[in-house]
């Protein structure tokens, strides 16, 4: 929110200090996060005079230079060379002296010396407008009417606009704030409370309205009252459309507007003087002098003021005249109704909309302007009427013309203040500071609280229709400890506070233990949305999905039942931006119901996604696409980095893999391994393979719990590898070889490894054969030939009975 200092004073009983009043405005929660000076012109044309030539005679040695005599109102006259084509004797002009700087619009600032040009001595220099910020031109120097006094400063003369901004860091609730009036309404109430002085705003609201004639009536009705519960409004003919004046523009240039015309201008600065937005029509656009506040049906176009067409929303509240629309209500006007330069009469709009419909409409249609800003955290319904009548003098009194209707007041159902009743020990309970109840009413009332009724240990209050985020006890709190002065509590000298209980403190350290090894591995870790779309999902899952009841969005409609369909959003969205090798892993929650009962459920899932090539292709190395193998080998790579024991595999069948494998530790299975199926991939435009794993975190870490961890000593002896080569049906996997090793129950059998698969015809019909590494140790002798031999014949009969190998020699 930017506030300017010279405008704020005028609400104020006194001047105060801009450093001091800074101060003061953090201290009552309106943090002030710059102030810094402001100048229409930059430095104010300091040192800048008004002169008159004298002299104007021609360079000795330059063709386009002029020598000139010129008078500054005290002193010998200057000489000054010139090179504009347009000096002459008898102009009144604005003249740089030695030692003054000029800021040009463009180009960095010069502080004039005595110079000496093609061998003539000048003493300063005569200005066009560019050279001292003043305007764009420099076709020649500035020439100023003959009646001006010579001498006379030109910051006198041309009336710079000094000012000092404040940039307020406004959090969302605070919409009393948002206007200079709301502002100066604050700093009255700490004045208040902290001089004992009864502070009170200078209100720019006076009663002296009256309707000039009634030659202009325009009717108003109201057919959706939820949205529209209050609309004023007023005709003024005759008015001028014109420059407004320089006192309007410096104010509404020193916050950051742009000045378009008198009436834009004077409704932009009502909004930041009141806080209350405004809209003119072009009266003569108003057919059949009837105002209609509706709605529309889907799909009508629109055309608004940046000549857009837009396809109106049927909850989108629309100003209306007798046949067609004329402004999206309280967002943005339309193109034909709006204020022209040949605008002679005007009918002036001050309502109050549903903060809820307006923030809908507006989001909609990607329309952000101030007014929606405001009407969206809820304006002051009380402030319509007086609002709008302070506007209509004012441009009475900038456009001239005459009120030429009786302002029209449209209040179906009158709105009631909030009450709200706050007890004195729940205010020392939660400001930690004891305070006198005539403190307590006194910093209310100044705030613009009405006192209801007072008890023993209680006071109700009316809350003011410019605070619409008052509903609690707890915010009146606030309020008067803001006023009071969050410095003001004083800090006990003893605390006393419960001891934490580490809850849950293991899971987190799985998370990270997890996350840095994958991070390591190469991988990002994403977090997807938990609501998504349930056309990802077959029927017989949606009857136990969790649906929304209110959705925003048509494409966000269930709570996800799985994680892969999240997961494969964010790879489609990647690989349509060509990144294309991923590797992803998300803990997240999916959410599933009883179809027989109202019970929820959510389950805690860490999920890995896996797509493309470990590396681009390179002069060295040819990139390695990642299979199924990979995503299988990470599996039981992370199931050793949480220190658990052995993984076994299961083949399972679903829909949503071509190929897919359950994992069990121990008992317990603990999740899934697949590849997606290309139906799946699909449905996303996914034409490349992708690998998924979804592990259930919650039983995961269950096993994590129960792990002991224990030291074991390096081995002293070394351990003795052997090779076997093990020719089978192609129907045998390598799971199996590992069933029949674990039957024998070798003690000395550290590890079992594949590191070869061959396949040939040689071998025989649907052969293939297997390379695998057995290492042997033991961790109190060497081991001998002998003991390693026998090791040795028991796999091989093992695997020459469970799976018919035959062993190559």
């Amino acid at each position: 929110m930017t506030i300017s200092y010279n405008w704020l004073c005028d609400y104020l009983p006194e001047r105060i200090e801009p450093e001091k009043l800074s101060k003061i405005l953090t201290s009552i929660g309106l943090e002030v996060e710059s102030l810094h000076k402001y100048e229409s012109v930059k430095e104010g044309l300091a040192g800048l005079v008004i002169g008159e030539v004298l002299e104007c005679e021609q360079h000795p040695n330059a063709d386009k230079l002029k020598v000139t005599k010129v008078s500054v109102g005290k002193g010998e006259p200057l000489q000054v060379v010139c090179g504009a084509a347009n000096v002459a004797a008898g102009q009144k002009v604005v003249v740089a002296t030695v030692g003054t700087t000029i800021h040009p619009v463009k180009g960095d600032a010069l502080t004039m010396k005595v110079a000496k040009i093609r061998g003539v001595e000048s003493f300063g220099m005569i200005c066009a407008e560019d050279e001292i910020g003043l305007g764009e031109s420099h076709d020649g120097i500035l020439v100023l009417p003959n009646d001006v006094k010579v001498g006379t400063p030109a910051s006198d003369y041309f009336q710079v606009y000094n000012d000092y901004i404040f940039e307020i860091g406004l959090t969302p609730n605070r919409m009393d704030a948002m206007s200079h009036l709301g502002v100066a309404r604050d700093v009255c109430a700490y004045l208040t409370h902290h001089t004992k002085n009864d502070a009170k705003v200078k209100t720019p609201f006076i009663n002296a309205f009256k309707a000039d004639n009634h030659n202009l009536p325009i009717s108003v009705t109201i057919e959706n009252k939820e949205a529209c519960r209050r609309y004023a409004g007023i005709s003024i003919s005759g008015v001028t459309i014109k420059e407004s004046p320089k006192w309007l523009k410096d104010r509404l240039v020193a916050i950051g507007l742009r000045p378009i015309n008198n009436i834009v201008d004077i409704t932009n600065y009502i909004l930041h003087e009141t806080g209350q937005p405004l809209h003119a029509f072009d009266a003569d656009a108003v057919k059949g002098n009837k105002i209609i506040v509706k709605n529309l049906p889907e799909g009508t176009p629109f055309t608004t003021l940046d000549e857009k067409e837009r396809k109106l929303s049927e909850k989108d509240l629309m100003i209306c005249n007798e046949s067609e629309p004329m402004c999206i209500a309280g967002v943005f006007g339309g193109l034909h109704s709006g204020v022209k330069d040949t605008t002679k009469n005007i009918f002036l709009e001050s309502a109050w909309f549903n903060p809820v419909d307006i923030r809908k409409t507006s989001l909609f249609h990607g329309l952000r302007t101030d007014a929606a800003s405001r009407f969206e955290k809820g304006v002051d319904i009380s402030a319509t009427v007086t609002v709008l009548k302070r506007a209509a003098l004012l441009i009475k009194e900038i456009a001239g013309g005459e009120i030429s209707s009786d302002l029209v007041d449209v209040y179906p159902v009158q709105k009631d203040k909030l009450q709200v009743a706050i007890k004195y020990h729940y205010l020392k309970k939660l400001s930690g500071k004891n305070y006198h109840p005539d403190t307590i009413k006194k910093i209310l009332t100044s705030l613009g609280f009405e006192l209801i009724k007072e008890g023993m240990d209680e006071i109700w209050v009316a809350v003011p229709f410019s605070k619409p985020d008052i509903t609690l006890p707890a915010d009146i709190v606030e309020e008067i400890v803001r006023i009071d002065g969050l410095d003001n509590i004083s800090i006990p000298t003893s605390i006393t506070i419960t001891p934490s209980v580490d809850d849950g403190g293991l899971k987190d350290v799985l998370k990270e233990k997890i996350a840095n090894y994958l991070v390591g591995q190469g991988f990002h870790e994403i977090m997807t949305n938990s609501v998504t779309n349930s056309k990802y999902f077959s029927e017989e899952v949606l009857n136990t999905t969790v649906k929304m009841l209110n959705n925003l969005s048509a494409d966000l409609d269930v709570m996800r039942p799985s994680m892969l369909q999240t997961g494969l959003e964010a790879i489609a969205y990647n690989i349509n931006r060509k990144n294309n090798d991923l590797q992803l892993f998300e803990f997240g929650k999916t959410y599933h119901h009883s179809a027989k009962s109202t019970s929820y459920r959510e389950d805690e899932h860490f999920c890995l996604y896996i797509t493309g090539a470990n590396h681009a292709d390179s002069w060295r190395n040819k990139s390695l696409r990642y299979d199924f193998y990979r995503a299988k080998g990470l599996v039981q790579a992370l199931i050793n980095w949480c220190g658990l024991e052995a993984v076994t595999f299961e083949l399972t069948e679903l829909p949503e893999y071509a190929t897919a494998l359950n994992f069990i530790i121990g008992k317990q299975h603990v999740g899934l391994v697949g590849e997606v199926s290309k139906a799946q991939l699909s449905g996303f435009d996914i034409k490349q393979p992708v690998y998924f794993i979804d592990i259930d975190f919650a039983q995961l870490l269950k096993l994590f719990e129960k792990k002991k961890i224990r030291y074991t000593e390096v081995s002293k002896f070394p351990s003795v590898q052997r090779d076997l080569a093990l020719v089978v049906d192609r129907s045998v996997s390598f799971d199996a070889i590992e069933k029949a090793v674990q039957k024998l129950k070798l003690q000395k059998l550290q590890t079992v490894r594949l590191f070869d698969v061959f396949e040939s015809e040689k071998l025989g019909t649907n052969k293939k054969s297997l390379a695998v590494n057995f290492t042997f140790a033991d961790d109190e002798k060497t081991l001998t030939d002998k003991e390693i031999e026998g090791f040795t014949n028991k796999l091989i009969k093992a695997f020459e009975e469970d799976l018919s190998a035959e062993i190559r020699k």
